[in-house]
């Protein structure tokens, strides 16, 4: 859910500290990542759910796994692939202007074409230049910011999802009838939102590294594994992001097939409702949860409740199909995320194992971001159709949040 980086070295070596953040970096990460969640959120959670199931309504649920998982293929291999291009070119700004700009004519291609076969490739690609894009704006906060302030930054970044989540839920829903449009609005917000980083935020080009042969590559990719509290800060990511995607990918459908609306209120009005219902317990927990993380300086404490907390909220639809369980599904899971993504980002800030691979290992580290989401679709659509229903969904999500919960406390280097 993220330019030379600072971080708790494992080994005890640790890097030096990363210089005071240009004025105004924070806000402009916040534009960055919301610009991008909005996209995330608005295009595969609205637009591109209600693309698929105009094209087949009766296997909407299948092909909808089948594009999620095979596109998310693409994320978790440029992800990491992007970083490790950023760290050896001693750039970031060009990267995220590249992605973003690229965004755009993505975006117009995925709103012009009507087939499962077509839809997966053009959204294959949005996956690829948007993880271009990420890769190297996660890379800011460990490469700008010193690792006192990182919760605060942090939070800034987290606050990207709640504020980027609603304004896709409420973009989606507008253009939920018009496709090409909508997809077009995406693209060009974070095309702009790129050229006002690279333009706003400077950087200070640090020394090129010299070209590494593939498998050395390959194996530095893995390197960063061996170090036991950023394999654990990871196993955590992982697990916590697999449950919520099995769920969230869904929203749509569980809105439509489980839940007992209002008289006349459509599922796409119910998202449009649901988001800024979990956006702002997402700002709220996401500004304190960083806040007391720096100031109690108890990083697991705050990762692993807060996990917990979403599975709570799992819980909930899980017991009843009612909008008002719905309702309180969204606000307990938005307290629950929100604090989990700002202080478990800054928790791997100070894991990292070295200063130098930082955009490499925090690409390493996305791939707890998108390697569920390849997993999560087709777990999802597979229990729902054993089941018949969403109910086993959530239930199973809210075992992973538990995992996840547990997988902070084997950490040694951060408390």
């Amino acid at each position: 859910m993220a330019l030379s980086s600072t971080g708790a070295d494992t080994t005890g070596v640790g890097p030096s500290p990363a210089p005071r953040p240009n004025r105004g970096l924070l806000p402009l990460l916040l534009a960055g990542n919301t610009a991008m969640y909005a996209l995330y959120v608005g295009v595969p959670g609205m637009l591109l759910a209600l693309q698929i199931e105009a094209i087949d309504p009766a296997e909407k649920v299948a092909n909808f796994g089948l594009v999620s998982g095979v596109s998310a293929i693409f994320a978790t291999v440029f992800n990491p692939v992007a970083g490790a291009l950023s760290d050896r070119s001693g750039r970031r700004n060009p990267w995220i202007l590249a992605g973003g700009l690229l965004a755009v004519p993505v975006m117009l291609l995925l709103g012009g074409v009507d087939t499962i076969l077509l839809v997966t490739i053009a959204w294959c690609l949005g996956q690829a230049v948007m993880n271009v894009y990420q890769a190297a704006l996660t890379s800011v906060v460990p490469d700008r910011v010193p690792p006192s302030a990182r919760g605060r930054a942090s939070a800034a970044v987290g606050l990207g999802l709640p504020i980027g989540s609603t304004i896709g839920a409420l973009v989606g829903a507008a253009f939920s009838e018009d496709y090409r449009t909508g997809y077009l609005v995406f693209g060009a917000v974070v095309a702009a939102t790129a050229v006002l980083f690279t333009v706003c935020a400077r950087e200070r080009k640090t020394p090129a590294k010299a070209p590494m042969p593939v498998r050395a590559q390959l194996a530095a990719f893995g390197s960063a594994l061996k170090e036991h509290d950023f394999r654990w800060a990871f196993i955590g990511r992982a697990l916590l992001v697999l449950g919520y995607f099995a769920v969230a990918g869904f929203q749509l459908y569980i809105l439509k097939d489980h839940t007992e609306l209002p008289a006349g209120l459509s599922a796409e009005a119910a998202v449009a409702i649901l988001m800024p219902v979990n956006g702002v317990a997402m700002v709220v927990s996401t500004v304190l949860g960083g806040w007391l993380s720096d100031r109690y300086d108890r990083r697991k404490l705050f990762v692993g409740a807060s996990a917990a907390l979403a599975a709570v909220a799992l819980v909930i639809p899980a017991a009843s199909t009612s909008w008002t369980a719905m309702l309180a599904f969204s606000v307990v899971n938005g307290l629950g995320f929100g604090c989990y993504m700002a202080v478990d980002t800054a928790l791997v800030t100070l894991v990292l194992p070295k200063a130098e691979d930082a955009a490499r290992d925090m690409g390493v580290l996305n791939i707890a971001n998108a390697g569920p989401q390849i997993v999560a679709p087709f777990v999802a659509s597979l229990i729902v159709s054993a089941s018949g229903g969403y109910t086993a969904l959530f239930l199973a999500a809210a075992v992973l949040s538990v995992l996840g919960a547990l997988a902070v406390r084997p950490i040694r280097s951060v408390r």
